[in-house]
């Protein structure tokens, strides 16, 4: 799934027009970013190689600002010098940690808490889903379709049908997924404070 952030949503596509100036591009750019720094943590044997790729582009967007204006050079080099910072300080904290023997820790919150929250997602999906253009709806619902084998011959179909490639039909649906993802996250909070306020 798509990352969820604190940065505002237009921090997002700042750092992709960094990465280039063309839309599409710059969408398959922060997609094969993204796939290596995922990699490059899962060498070093991090926890959350997927969390941890995502922390990088959230402090590279932060610091976009003055970037625009002081760095000079290849964006994504830019990228793996702040995840190797963030290697430098999982690894520092992960050596503190101290292993916790004959305690034990409950792993999953408890049934009914895990069901309601993922009863409150799939709500919010469907809720966002019927705000989707129909045909980015259909587009999306179609692409998860299928499972295992049947899933990637009906994607290239999905593409052929497109008139479009593999990888654009898949910058297609990144862009749908951050959609949707954004107007889950909105609906989420929204039934929390309205839990709160019911208090």
């Amino acid at each position: 799934m798509p990352r969820q952030s604190d940065n505002p949503p237009e921090h997002f596509n700042e750092l992709l027009a960094w990465l280039n100036p063309d839309r599409e591009a710059a969408a398959v750019a922060y997609i094969d970013l993204r796939d290596s720094l995922v990699r490059i943590f899962g060498w070093h044997h991090c926890a959350d190689p997927e969390g941890l790729a995502d922390e990088v582009f959230d402090r590279v967007e932060r610091k976009l600002p003055g970037l625009k204006s002081s760095y000079e050079g290849n964006p994504k080099l830019f990228c793996y010098a702040v995840a190797n910072n963030l290697r430098r300080e999982y690894q520092k904290k992960s050596k503190s940690f101290v292993p916790l023997e004959d305690v034990d820790v409950a792993n999953d919150p408890p049934p009914e808490v895990a069901s309601e929250t993922d009863d409150q997602r799939e709500e919010c999906l469907s809720l966002c889903l019927q705000e989707l253009p129909e045909d980015k709806r259909v587009l999306i619902l179609s692409y998860y379709a299928r499972d295992k084998h049947e899933k990637i011959v009906h994607r290239s179909e999905m593409a052929v049908e497109l008139g479009i490639s593999m990888k654009a039909l898949r910058v297609r649906m990144l862009r749908i997924r951050l959609a949707l993802e954004k107007c889950i996250h909105r609906r989420l909070n929204q039934m929390g404070m309205a839990v709160k306020a019911r208090k």
